[in-house]
């Protein structure tokens, strides 16, 4: 079963990578800790977290909680995939914004919202089938 995961507001950038790499992903920025532990409840979600406290808190509440090495993204990200398995590849499986799945699209369908050089320089395109953003 692939993971998934809750991730606290000191992880954002690693949030971004787990998406663009296809893993389910909630992320909230300004979340308390204890708004963080209610929307674990019983949903079968990782917390991933640099916070000792919250760590702590988490598997005190038997909830299955990391904290990803390392000082930069990449090397938390490859903290993660090595914990969990992950395989690290960025195809743009899922949206940076919301984490909604994206799909291909034409070149006419995004030309509205992407920059002009984007629509000259590149072939594919896609959009996210939740929140409607072009890549």
């Amino acid at each position: 079963m692939t993971p998934a995961f809750l991730v606290d507001g000191m992880l954002g950038s690693l949030n971004r990578w787990l998406r663009i790499c296809g893993y389910e992903t909630e992320f909230s920025g300004d979340a308390s800790d204890e708004e963080l532990l209610d929307r674990l409840g019983d949903r079968e979600r990782i917390l991933l977290t640099k916070d000792q406290n919250l760590s702590r808190e988490a598997r005190r509440r038997g909830v299955d909680v990391f904290i990803p090495g390392g000082s930069t993204t990449e090397e938390r990200l490859a903290s993660v995939a090595r914990e969990y398995g992950l395989v690290l590849d960025p195809v743009m499986a899922r949206c940076t914004i919301c984490g909604g799945r994206l799909k291909e699209a034409s070149k006419e369908e995004v030309s509205e919202d992407v920059p002009q050089n984007s629509l000259e320089a590149y072939d594919e395109f896609w959009r996210c089938t939740g929140c409607g953003k072009a890549y």
